[in-house]
């Protein structure tokens, strides 16, 4: 069974806006890297991931603001961290001084990522 503190962020659909968290994973260019998964609402979501988009790079998400919403969203979401043993789906990939996969995902969508020449990865 799971811990009754994850139980409300993992049931996915519903009318309760506890139980309508998304699943973000962080992935970091940083050596100790852990690639965490963070809980956010559909707002939170809406301001780092454009509309139909599941990848989002930092730096983008920052230059399109507003920067302010940026920084108390993502304040909130790193307080809720969720063990991966717990999660149910992953809704968006944020990128972290990873300039270099820009490439790779040219619509900012996993399922339609590239390889390097071009060719669709799935």
């Amino acid at each position: 069974m799971r811990p009754r503190r994850y139980q409300a962020l993992l049931r996915g659909p519903s009318t309760s806006p506890l139980e309508r968290m998304r699943n973000i994973q962080v992935i970091d260019a940083a050596v100790n890297a852990v690639y965490d998964v963070f809980a956010a609402t559909d707002e939170e979501f809406a301001l780092i991931f454009a509309k139909g988009e599941d990848i989002a790079f930092i730096d983008e998400v920052l230059n399109r603001g507003p920067r302010a919403a940026l920084d108390e969203a993502l304040e909130r979401i790193w307080k809720r961290r969720i063990p991966k043993a717990e999660v149910v789906g992953i809704h968006g990939l944020l990128f972290y001084d990873l300039a270099q996969k820009k490439p790779f995902y040219p619509t900012r969508r996993d399922e339609e990522a590239v390889n390097p020449d071009g060719s669709r990865l799935r």
